[in-house]
């Protein structure tokens, strides 16, 4: 999964315009070296996003902090912000926009995705699995939709829920199945207004182990290079 996400990361580089380079507050890490030497190859302007300076103690560090930053690569811009509180993110979006080069559009006008319905509903399911079980499970998981059809005005969707350990699969199911449950429902609602017609959703969990370090698996549930999870 890791060795998918990164090849999945690298390959996006090959067509962006701009690059927003986000950091945790004045923390300069290995993986952030790892991110910037992927950066050298490319022409495009990097913005280098300084998120959570609003819990930075001593504010008179943060000058100093951003001027150490800046001797890592010549950034278009470096921001200053917290996306909690929701300070200077517009500053951000404007420097990105002001950097965007104008052009034809690229798709029409009404596509908003080129991925199908049957990855888009498994990733409404996910999300809400990941907002349920961010403390337990946060990335254990993967969702396939094994059956999709429509049957008049109502679509008929069955999902597999992959964990990788008999635990984690009774922490998803819940005491009698209720957080299975409430993410079912919760589901439901999102792809009925996203499809725009009635779902009966059924949810089951099964147990793969190793699903995450096996290519042949990440393939089979959707994780294929041509299209990112």
């Amino acid at each position: 999964m890791n060795r998918h996400m990164n090849r999945t990361a690298s390959r996006a580089l090959q067509d962006v315009d701009v690059v927003v380079l986000l950091v945790e507050g004045l923390r300069w890490t290995a993986d952030d070296d790892l991110v910037l030497s992927e950066l050298q190859r490319l022409d495009c302007p990097v913005i280098l996003a300084v998120n959570k300076v609003d819990l930075i103690a001593g504010k008179e560090a943060l000058l100093p902090g951003l001027q150490a930053l800046s001797r890592k690569r010549a950034f278009a811009h470096i921001i200053p912000l917290s996306a909690h509180k929701g300070d200077n993110v517009a500053a951000m979006e404007a420097c990105v926009e002001a950097l965007l080069p104008f052009s034809a559009p690229l798709f029409p006008g009404d596509q908003v995705t080129d991925r199908s319905e049957r990855f888009l509903v498994a990733e409404r399911i996910r999300e809400k699995l990941f907002r349920k079980l961010t403390r337990e499970l946060p990335y254990g998981l993967s969702v396939e939709v094994e059956h999709f059809r429509h049957a008049g005005n109502i679509i008929h969707i069955h999902a597999l829920i992959w964990v990788e350990r008999q635990s984690q699969k009774t922490i998803v199911i819940g005491k009698q199945g209720g957080v299975l449950r409430e993410i079912g429902q919760q589901a439901r609602i999102e792809i009925e207004d996203m499809l725009e017609s009635k779902v009966n959703l059924k949810l089951w969990v099964k147990v793969k182990e190793g699903w995450a370090d096996d290519e042949r698996a990440l393939k089979n549930l959707g994780y294929s290079d041509d299209h990112p999870a």
